[in-house]
C-alpha cells in the first residue's frame, strides 16, 4: 500500500456475518490499479489468469478507446505483478472469482420543493458459500445445506471503494468482491448506479450459471463502474450505454441509473440482444428483478410463484409506499424496509440496504451482522473530493 491508500474495517469482525472494509485510492490510473491488485492478493489471493490472446487484444483495444480509466488501471495491474502490459495471453480485470447475481429492491424519488433526489436499493444475496449456491440451484432449497470447508459465504467481505483519480470523475462505489466492478455507487458529478437481477424467474429455472469468459466490450459487473468513470449524468449515461457493447457475464442484471439534475431510467437488454430505456414521466421509478419493458404497467403485474422471489409483490409494495411523498428519506427507507428479506428458512438476506443522496453526493449504507446482531447503523460516505 501507498501513502495514497487507505483501507480501513468499517463494519462487521470475526464474529459477524460481514466484514466491510472501506478502501479508499487516489493518484493517477496506474497507481490505483496497482493498489487495487495489490489488494485483491493480499486479501484473496487473487492472481492473473489465461485468455486466448487474440480476444484479450480486442479486450484492450476496446478499453483504452471507450474506458481510459479502466485501460489504465489495468496498466496499474501489470505492473503490481511485474507482468509486461503489452502481453496479450494474461487477462488482467476480474479481482475477483465469485459469480454475480441478486435478488434486490431499489426506488427512485425524484427531487421536490421538499428534498433533493434519493436512490434506494436493497441488496439480497444468498448467505452461502459458491459450493452451497450450487446445491441450491441445483434444487436443495434448504439453508441447511452443509458448507465446504474453508470456504466463506460468496457476499461476506464486500467493499466500499473511494476512488479519487488525479484526471476524471471521484466516486465511492459498494462491491461484494469484485475490486474493479461494484454493484452501486455515486460520482462527484451526483449520477448514481445500482443493478439488480434481470430475470429472477428465468435465472431459478436455469440453476447455476455457466463460468463466463471474458469478452470485448463491458460485462455485467463493470457496467456500473464504466458509468461512474466515463458519465455526469443521464443524458451521458444513455448515449455511453446505446454505445458500448456488453456481454452477460454469469446471469443478466438490469440497472437503474439516476442524476442529481432529477433524471433518471432503468437499462434492460432482452431478446435479440435488443436495449431498453424504461423512464417515467414522473416519479417515482422503481425496479425490482423482472424486466420492466415486458411489464410497464405496475397495477397489471402476473402473479408470484415459487421462482419469482416475489419480485412482483415487491414492486407493487415499494412503489405504492414510495408515492405519496416525493424526496422524504424516512419514506424511502421505510418502503426498502417493507419489502426486505426477513430471517426465515431461506438461504437469502438483505445483506445491505443504501440511499443515495445525489444532491449531496453522499451514500448511505447499513450493513447485515447476522439475524441475532442486526445490521449496523447507517454509514455514509462522501466521493473523497
Amino acid at each position: 500500500m501507498t501513502e495514497n491508500t487507505n483501507s480501513t474495517v468499517i463494519a462487521g469482525g470475526p464474529e459477524d456475518f460481514l466484514t466491510v472494509r472501506h478502501l479508499t485510492l487516489r493518484g493517477d490510473q496506474l497507481s490505483i490499479g496497482r493498489a487495487l491488485a495489490e489488494e485483491a492478493r493480499t486479501r484473496a489471493g487473487w492472481a492473473p489468469s489465461a485468455i486466448d490472446p487474440v480476444l484479450n487484444r480486442a479486450r484492450w483495444a476496446w478499453f483504452e478507446r471507450n474506458w481510459p480509466q479502466h485501460f489504465g488501471r489495468l496498466s496499474g495491474i501489470a505492473a503490481a505483478y511485474g507482468i509486461d502490459p503489452e502481453r496479450d495471453d494474461v487477462c488482467l480485470d476480474g479481482l475477483s472469482g465469485l459469480p454475480a447475481g441478486s435478488g434486490c429492491s431499489a426506488a427512485w424519488c425524484p427531487p421536490s420543493a421538499d428534498g433533493p433526489g434519493l436512490l434506494g436499493r436493497n441488496y439480497d444475496f444468498f448467505t452461502l458459500g459458491a459450493g452451497q449456491l450450487g446445491a441450491v440451484l441445483a434444487g436443495d432449497q434448504s439453508a441447511a445445506v452443509p458448507a465446504v470447508d474453508g470456504e466463506l459465504p460468496m457476499a461476506a467481505r464486500p467493499y466500499v471503494l473511494t476512488t479519487v483519480p488525479d484526471d476524471g470523475l471521484a466516486s465511492t462505489v459498494l462491491t461484494m468482491a469484485e475490486l474493479d466492478g461494484c454493484m452501486e455507487g455515486i460520482n462527484e458529478a451526483g449520477l448514481s448506479v445500482a443493478l439488480l437481477l434481470a430475470d429472477v424467474e428465468n435465472t431459478a429455472n436455469a440453476g447455476m450459471p455457466e463460468a463466463a469468459v471474458p469478452q470485448a466490450g463491458l460485462n455485467t459487473i463493470q457496467l456500473p463502474r464504466f458509468l461512474l468513470d466515463t458519465c455526469e449524468n443521464v443524458a451521458q449515461a444513455k448515449q455511453a450505454l446505446l454505445g458500448a457493447k456488453q456481454y452477460d457475464f454469469g446471469v443478466p442484471l438490469h440497472y437503474i441509473i439516476a442524476d442529481a439534475a432529477g433524471d433518471a431510467f432503468v437499462w434492460e437488454r432482452g431478446a435479440h440482444d435488443s436495449e431498453h430505456i424504461v423512464e417515467v414521466a414522473d416519479g417515482p421509478l422503481c425496479v425490482t428483478n423482472h424486466p420492466l419493458h415486458l411489464h410497464p404497467d405496475v397495477d397489471a403485474l402476473p402473479a408470484d410463484n415459487a421462482n419469482t422471489f416475489r419480485t412482483y409483490e415487491r414492486l407493487a409494495t415499494i412503489t405504492k409506499e414510495v408515492s405519496g411523498a416525493p424526496g422524504s428519506d424516512t419514506l424511502l427507507r421505510d418502503a426498502l424496509d417493507r419489502v426486505a428479506v426477513q430471517p426465515a428458512a431461506e438461504p437469502w438476506r438483505t445483506l445491505w440496504r443504501t440511499v443515495f443522496d445525489l444532491g449531496a453526493r453522499t451514500m448511505s449504507t447499513r450493513f447485515y451482522l447476522g439475524d441475532e446482531a442486526g445490521y449496523t447503523g447507517e454509514l455514509v460516505f462522501g466521493t473523497g473530493r
